[in-house]
């Protein structure tokens, strides 16, 4: 007892004196460690002085004898836990610094065999692994005995923590530390179905990394315990992402889709495919793996599984990737750090462009006496050249899109054409097809929302709109539970009235005119029209019409109200068209299609003068709502015309049955009325039409009725053309079978 008494007297003395003078503390314990050199208190208070004064070569070296002669006290492996943690972490504050260099001091072999004890004292799998790790990246010679042992026990971490999703902390560690690790070592020896299985898993952890979506202001995904992602404090735009078990920093992943490549790569190699040992892009591999399609048939045992195994491997890769490429631009917000992109969502339609055009107007002779004067004056529209060019070609479909409004336009639709290349050749053969789909089943990409929308378009595109309906519901259902962005009304979602949109598409293309009016007025409904009428830019209207293919083209059109609102009323007009131009007489189809005709007028003049052509060889026409909804003030003129001799008297029955029309009005609102409709006429060109139309042995109700549209010619269109969507939706569905 007096020998411990002794030890503890001297190291008592020492501490007393360190702060006095250090120098003479340090010879105490000098003295205690001769006289007492197996206890262990003697020498860590020495290593305790030198660690404090951050003296990092004395420090090193008494850690060293501590970790030779005192190998089972728990003091020693918490500092050498301190230390290895120092070494994992990123930090660069001076404390940390110091432990790093004091932990270069030791001999490389001490180094060594410290951190594979460490990490058997460890008993937590994720910081067993990443010490570990750290092994094998200091000492790159011990990944052969330690490097396949700590991948498979990351997956196998992975698979009994249940995780739900690839972007774990074990998957992340395992892809992006460990893989890259065995692959490069070549004394390694690895099949190439172990290597095919790595590269899968290495895919399915970064497709889901770049795939990943926002969360809500401060909404955790998954918990600390089974290594899940959660998004902590998440703001809207915010690009933060932390995987639970890691740091923030180390959460983070820096260019995703050329790490994958370069692994791909190295395992192309050992796996001895076909190409230019991986020295490639995706769009060169897409390219190079439909040239070894070619091959394919011809083969046979293993060299057709070595070459199957290519083709899927790097056809699906490129088709997650340009799919994802696609999706990310015409739906943005679904992706993290995206949520407050303006450019989306977008939605391919069928392009509407040629719907005034392709009516034949020349169909029969033209016997209404004011289109002739029309054609006098030298103003009737006649098709643009580009257009005539249009008709008679361009069988294959192609995707318009304003250049100004995506400017990266071009990447966006590469990225879908080579998307919809990867997917035909992964189903060129079937066992192509069924390899593919054994990844899909693994992956479940059936859960991809963002690939739906992909594989939606691409069906879209191929014509199968019955197949695309079908995908659509299925995608309005998971919707309903995954509310997104808000529209500017407040009512409603933007994915909601894109979805509505892309289902009114597809019913028109088939001919479901009242399905596709019905989702049309769904959308509208929620819309709130702009204070004033829009206006297009010239070059866009051109730009169009260069490229107008008749019946074949579809248009990625941006879910807003800008461009919704226009679209549902010129699908409408699409689907009112045919009915009201048919042999048939249905004034009520017709009357639909001069209301919608305002919008974008003079566009749709020449389809206007048809119907007036119509009307004048039926000899009457019924139309109740004229007066509500009509305020162009050309058409108003021609249905003037109509009712005079020279127009040829014709019976226009447009009065709606409420009295909403003025019976007697003051001389003095008659007058102004009249100045007003004058000025209307000057400001279109159009002199004295209307005036005549109207002193010339007009029923009075009817000169007062037109009297006071004129006078409504200054209202917002869109205002109007909306309340008649809105006013008249009954009567509108069941005008259409």
């Amino acid at each position: 007892m007096s020998a411990q008494k002794d030890c503890e007297f001297l190291v008592k003395k020492a501490r007393e004196l360190v702060s006095v003078d250090s120098c003479a503390a340090k010879a105490w314990l000098i003295t205690a460690r001769t006289l007492y050199p197996t206890d262990f208190n003697i020498q860590y208070e020495m290593y305790t002085i030198e660690r404090n004064a951050e003296r990092t070569a004395p420090a090193g070296r008494l850690l060293y004898d501590m970790f030779i002669n005192f190998p089972d006290q728990p003091i020693v492996w918490r500092e050498i836990g301190v230390i290895t943690a120092a070494l994992r972490s990123d930090s660069q504050d001076k404390h940390a610094q110091f432990l790093r260099g004091l932990f270069e001091t030791l001999p490389g072999r001490v180094q060594c065999e410290m951190l594979l004890k460490a990490t058997e004292q460890c008993f937590n799998t994720l910081e067993k692994a990443e010490m570990l790790l750290l092994l094998l990246k200091r000492f790159p010679e011990s990944v052969v005995q330690h490097g396949l042992s700590l991948g498979e026990t990351l997956l196998d971490a992975e698979a009994s923590e249940n995780v739900d999703t690839p972007v774990n902390c074990f998957r992340k560690l395992f892809v992006c530390d460990v893989l890259p690790l065995i692959i490069n070592n070549m004394d390694i020896r690895l099949p190439a179905s172990l290597m095919q299985k790595y590269i899968l898993k290495a895919a399915e952890f970064y497709i889901g990394y770049v795939t990943r979506g926002p969360s809500a202001d401060g909404q955790l995904q998954g918990s600390q315990d089974s290594g899940k992602l959660k998004s902590p404090s998440m703001s809207r735009g915010s690009q933060r992402y932390v995987i639970d078990g890691l740091s923030e920093k180390s959460s983070l992943v820096a260019d995703p889709w050329e790490r994958l490549l370069e692994l791909l790569a190295v395992v192309g190699v050992r796996c001895e495919w076909q190409g230019d040992k991986g020295q490639r892009s995706f769009v060169d591999m897409l390219q190079r793996m439909k040239e070894l399609c070619r091959y394919l048939p011809g083969l046979d045992g293993e060299t057709r599984s070595r070459y199957c195994s290519q083709v899927v491997i790097c056809g699906a890769l490129t088709l997650f990737r340009s799919a994802f490429l696609y999706v990310s631009a015409v739906q943005p917000a679904l992706f993290q750090g995206a949520s407050g992109a303006s450019s989306g969502p977008w939605i391919l339609v069928e392009d509407l462009s040629s719907v005034y055009s392709d009516v034949d107007l020349d169909k029969g002779p033209v016997k209404h006496a004011q289109k002739k004067r029309k054609q006098a004056d030298g103003r009737e529209k006649t098709m643009s050249s580009d257009d005539e060019e249009g008709l008679g070609k361009g069988r294959g479909r192609h995707i318009l899109v304003s250049k100004t409004e995506m400017p990266n336009w071009s990447e966006t639709l590469e990225g879908f054409r080579a998307a919809r290349e990867s997917w035909d050749l992964l189903h060129s053969h079937d066992a192509l097809e069924a390899e593919f789909k054994k990844i899909c089943a693994s992956w479940k990409t059936d859960s991809w929302l963002w690939f739906r929308i992909f594989l939606t378009d691409m069906i879209v595109f191929q014509g199968q709109y019955r197949k695309a309906l079908s995908s659509l519901h299925q995608m309005s259902a998971v919707q309903q539970h995954q509310p997104g962005q808000q529209s500017p009304s407040g009512q409603g979602s933007l994915e909601h009235h894109r979805v509505l949109i892309q289902q009114a598409s597809c019913h028109y293309a088939l001919g479901e005119y009242r399905m596709a009016c019905e989702k049309l007025l769904d959308v509208v409904s929620g819309l709130i029209p702009p204070n004033q009428d829009q206006t297009k830019a010239p070059e866009d209207h051109n730009r169009v019409r260069s490229k107008s293919r008749k019946g074949n083209d579809l248009r990625l059109l941006p879910c807003t109200n800008k461009a919704v609102l226009p679209f549902c009323f010129q699908l409408m007009l699409a689907c009112f068209k045919l009915r009201a131009f048919a042999d048939n007489r249905d004034d009520l189809s017709l009357g639909h299609v001069v209301v919608l005709l305002q919008y974008d007028w003079p566009q749709g003049e020449m389809l206007f003068l048809k119907s007036v052509d119509k009307i004048y060889h039926q000899g009457s026409f019924q139309y109740e709502n004229f007066f509500n909804y009509v305020t162009n003030i050309d058409m108003l003129e021609e249905f003037a015309y109509l009712r005079t001799p020279e127009g040829g008297r014709i019976q226009l029955e447009l009065l709606p049955n409420q009295g909403m029309l003025i019976k007697n009005p003051s001389p003095a609102l008659g007058v102004e009325l009249n100045t007003l409709l004058l000025q209307g006429v000057q400001r279109m060109d159009r002199h004295h039409t209307v005036t005549r139309g109207i002193t010339k042995g007009v029923k009075e109700d009817f000169r007062l009725a037109m009297e006071r549209q004129v006078s409504r010619c200054g209202e917002n269109l869109l205002s109007v053309l909306h309340r008649f969507c809105i006013n008249e939706k009954i009567i509108i569905i069941q005008s259409l079978p």
